[in-house]
């Protein structure tokens, strides 16, 4: 049972799924092209409205993960901008506890580096902790998360003997 999948973890999947989004154009040979005939455009990139992603334990078919954007943008296989970015990661179990929330409302993905980053404001909330701040990168191999400015944490729990 996979019980806390990292949001990277699903930007192979996103990968994946960016295929269905893209629309690609097929070209007949042409010939040299004349002063008169502009070259024909690169493939442009359909943005999803709307867009959730929830995934489920192989096993039992519990939900570990729902991702949500208001759209979301593959340019190209390297990377994937996403506008009001939303993961919810849960317990993988039959409680489905929410265990993480990450809010950003922009948010570019590398998924061969198996990172995300935005230069806008990202809040991840779990239920002692929340932090906030703004030019962050989530690195998925490292399983950290950088904040570069304005960063704000807040402890909802008791902090015993913290100095010593």
């Amino acid at each position: 049972m996979n019980r806390s999948k990292s949001p990277l973890a699903l930007f192979t999947t996103l990968t994946a799924l960016s295929g269905a989004v893209l629309v690609s154009r097929a070209q007949a040979p042409q010939s040299a092209p004349s002063p008169e005939v502009p070259a024909a455009p690169a493939p442009v990139a359909v943005p999803a409205k709307n867009w959730v992603l929830p995934l489920f334990t192989a096993k039992d078919g519990f939900r570990t993960m729902t991702l949500r954007g208001s759209e979301v943008r593959p340019l190209g296989p390297a990377r994937i901008d996403v506008t009001d970015l939303s993961i919810t990661v849960f317990s993988g179990d039959a409680a489905a506890h929410v265990e993480t929330i990450l809010l950003s409302p922009a948010a570019i993905f590398l998924p061969k580096e198996k990172r995300a980053t935005g230069e806008k404001s990202v809040r991840l909330i779990r239920d002692a902790i929340e932090v906030t701040g703004e030019g962050w990168t989530y690195d998925h191999l490292g399983t950290k998360i950088s904040l570069a400015r304005n960063v704000r944490v807040v402890f909802r729990a008791q902090l015993n003997d913290i100095l010593k």
